[in-house]
């Protein structure tokens, strides 16, 4: 039929939401970029709204879009847990998951996911800890948890553990929808660093965003350092400084309405990735790994695929 919506266009339009450029969906799909703008297209003008603004560096999510984007990502979830069903076995499955997490993990990533667990296992009880990495580790080492759910591009020592990554989240450079680099389609380091710098102290972040450069940071204008990625999120878009995050934890608008841009950065950096760890020394029991297995299952499908270390 005409007005006909296909999971093929939920598919395109998440990638594109996620890329924030049309041409890199296509590559991610493995289809011409024709297909993706066709897709939107098609979605648009049977919503008779439009999903995303388009911008001379991509396009980023209108809050219309936003609010669709996230039950487009609710329909592909519910079709992956249908197709996944019959091999869980949920009538059967019992018990306690200690699972450990960290701040970002919590958050951004995992709610979702829990909940599509729970609807698949309603009799498996999951023991929610929230913890910094280094207790992480130390906690999954030691068995005090069956799993732990962390930033893995952060591990300094694997040792003892087994690590499957979940999702790699490219990393872009925020700054507010005024900025001078918003008329550029990318960013380098060296002119990031010309601008003041909101440092974001939380999962290591700060760490992992002095490495970016070859002096470890030496030379930013560091203008703030906040625990809050709500007041980070402020700050940027009220123009008092820039940004380097992942796109995990990216979102169009401050609390405060006001517009938050992500530009690629024209030098390369490391994903953030959030993976999945447990103990070397001990196999999970049958309702942990059950568990485990889900996960790596759920994140199958988007553009970035699970590998195991």
């Amino acid at each position: 039929m005409k007005n006909e919506v296909t999971l093929r266009q939920f598919r395109y339009f998440i990638a594109a939401a996620t890329t924030g450029q049309f041409s890199t969906a296509a590559l991610s799909e493995h289809v011409s970029q024709s297909a993706i703008t066709s897709a939107v297209q098609s979605l648009e003008r049977r919503l008779k709204l439009r999903l995303f603004d388009r911008l001379p560096h991509g396009v980023a999510l209108t809050p219309e879009g936003q609010v669709f984007f996230h039950h487009a990502l609710h329909v592909m979830d519910a079709v992956n847990d249908a197709l996944n069903h019959a091999t869980l076995k949920p009538q059967a499955m019992q018990g306690t998951i200690r699972l450990a997490a960290t701040y970002t993990v919590l958050g951004y990533f995992l709610p979702d996911l829990l909940s599509r667990y729970k609807r698949s296992y309603p009799n498996v009880e999951i023991d929610l800890i929230d913890m910094d990495r280094c207790t992480l580790e130390k906690a999954v080492r030691e068995g005090s948890v069956d799993l732990g759910v962390g930033l893995t591009s952060n591990l300094e020592n694997r040792e003892d553990l087994k690590v499957s990554t979940l999702v790699r989240s490219r990393r872009r450079v925020w700054v507010s929808a005024g900025h001078p680099l918003t008329r550029q389609t990318s960013a380098t380091l060296e002119e990031i660093a010309q601008y003041p710098y909101i440092v974001l102290q939380i999962d290591d972040a700060e760490a992992a965003a002095l490495r970016h450069w070859p002096d470890g940071g030496k030379g930013l204008k560091i203008a703030m350092r906040t625990a809050s990625l709500e007041a980070l999120r402020g700050l940027v878009a009220y123009g008092f400084g820039v940004s380097i995050l992942s796109d995990l934890v990216y979102r169009p608008w401050s609390l405060e309405g006001k517009r938050i841009v992500a530009l690629p950065v024209s030098d390369v950096l490391e994903p953030m990735e959030v993976g999945l760890l447990w103990s070397a020394r001990k196999e999970p029991s049958t309702v942990t790994d059950t568990f485990r297995q889900f996960l790596i299952q759920a994140c199958e499908g988007t553009d970035t695929h699970p590998t195991a270390a």
